[in-house]
């Protein structure tokens, strides 16, 4: 799979509002865009990116908008699956 390069986040209230429910914020979903280290098509053309904000796990849904350009829709503590996605991922790291 491609890596999708995310340059820049749109924020609006909407967004940080919605993000701020789920107890994570703009700081930690910032933090992921960086260092984000798996993600997948989601459904609605989105994508979802799976990533480590400090000790947490957070799964980030993003709509594209432009090249490098997204709109956080929304962002939480990952489940269960989306935590082996990652797993997966840094154990395949780990080997290189």
């Amino acid at each position: 799979m491609t890596r999708i390069k995310v340059k820049k986040l749109i924020w609006d209230e909407y967004n940080r509002e919605h993000i701020k429910r789920h107890e994570v914020s703009v700081k930690e979903v910032e933090e992921i865009r960086k260092n984000y280290l798996a993600h997948k098509k989601g459904k609605k053309g989105r994508y979802l990116m799976i990533g480590r904000s400090g000790s947490r796990i957070l799964s980030v849904v993003i709509n594209r908008k432009e090249t490098g350009i997204y709109y956080p829709v929304t962002a939480y503590d990952a489940d269960k699956p989306e935590r082996r996605i990652l797993y997966e991922k840094e154990s395949k790291q780990k080997e290189i």
